[in-house]
């Protein structure tokens, strides 16, 4: 008996239900790939630095919408980099330490001893007899012996960051305070204002200075060794010990540089107000701090952006003078710095945790 032939079947067109379901499936996956890609970019340096752009645009069209004239005009832009210029020559030196791993609540105390230091009445004496240049190196060593004290006291006492700054916080501001006399000391040394508080192409010395100080900063972090060491140590101390870098020599150079831009901050805020005073400097370690953490910078050390800093400094730099400008309180300034900061680290801690997994 033969078997009937069969033909083969063609299979069937899947029902509308599963091509729904496949659609969506696609759409899903390209979502979700568009997602991994905006945090890709959101990891990288490019990405952050656009970020920081775009809230300084923002900031900006908000000063021109709430003051008007006032804020877009040339003069006050001056005066905000100006006032960027000198915390913005700190949060550089800030910068480079938290990168390391470590902490500074001292550097406000500093410029202030560092002002004093460099105004008293026998710096000024050797100045005019000399040269006003004498009241700048002064006023850089002072800044860069109380890093080293930090440096030494960190690095090889053993004593955590935020206790020996905090101690050098008190102690650097009551040493100024003796000095002084609690007394605002003018400065009268020819030629030392009209060679700092000048302009240069248009642009303030400050600026220039602020500008010059920052790109030293990117070299040296970027483009160096000692840069390459300060991530190192910040990211991981035990592997860089491994790795053949002297931690605790490292960490010590680190809060030197720190000083000594502190120093060089002393002398542009001198030049800016003409005085020398143990007030000066108040809560730049706040102002620092927050710029740094803003530009992406990790508090935990292992990453250090000095472009991101210099567009950290402008943010809140903008942000305090748009409040000067609708005369709102210096104490809602604070508060709002204050929330920036931790809106800050709370985003840099959840792109760590979706990097980690």
């Amino acid at each position: 008996m033969s078997e009937t032939p069969t033909t083969p079947t063609t299979p069937t067109a899947p029902p509308a239900a599963e091509s729904a379901r496949v659609e969506r499936e696609a759409a899903r996956s390209d979502e979700v790939a568009d997602k991994g890609s905006a945090l890709r970019m959101l990891r990288t340096t490019a990405g952050r630095d656009l970020g920081l752009v775009i809230a300084l645009a923002l900031l900006c069209l908000v000063g021109v919408v709430t003051g008007g004239d006032r804020f877009a005009d040339i003069d006050n832009v001056m005066t905000i980099l100006r006032l960027a210029a000198v915390i913005g020559v700190v949060s550089v030196g800030m910068t480079f330490v938290i990168a390391g791993g470590g902490i500074d609540l001292s550097v406000g105390a500093i410029v202030a001893l560092s002002s004093v230091w460099c105004t008293a009445l026998s710096t000024q004496v050797m100045a005019t007899d000399t040269h006003w240049s004498i009241m700048a190196i002064t006023a850089v060593l002072v800044g860069a012996g109380c890093g080293l004290v930090n440096g030494l006291l960190i690095a090889y006492g053993g004593v955590v960051p935020f206790i020996a700054t905090l101690a050098m916080l008190a102690s650097a501001r009551g040493l100024a305070e003796l000095i002084s006399d609690r007394r605002t000391q003018i400065v009268d040394v020819p030629g030392f204002r009209d060679a700092m508080s000048g302009d240069l192409l248009g642009v303030p010395v400050l600026v220039w200075i602020f500008a010059i100080v920052a790109a030293l900063g990117w070299v040296l972090l970027n483009r160096t060794t000692f840069g390459r060491r300060t991530l190192a140590v910040g990211g991981n101390p035990e592997a860089a010990r491994l790795a053949g870098i002297s931690v605790k020599r490292h960490t010590m150079m680190l809060y030197v540089l720190l000083g000594a831009c502190c120093g060089i901050a002393a002398i542009m805020l001198v030049s800016r107000t003409t005085t020398g005073s143990s007030t000066h400097g108040t809560l730049y370690e706040l102002d620092a701090i927050a710029a740094v953490v803003i530009g992406g910078t990790l508090l935990s050390g292992g990453r250090g952006t000095i472009v991101g800093t210099v567009f950290g400094v402008l943010i809140f730099t903008v942000l305090s003078n748009i409040f000067t400008l609708n005369n709102l309180s210096f104490s809602a300034q604070s508060v709002v710095k204050g929330l920036i900061i931790v809106v800050a680290v709370l985003l840099q801690q959840r792109l760590a945790r979706r990097t980690s997994t």
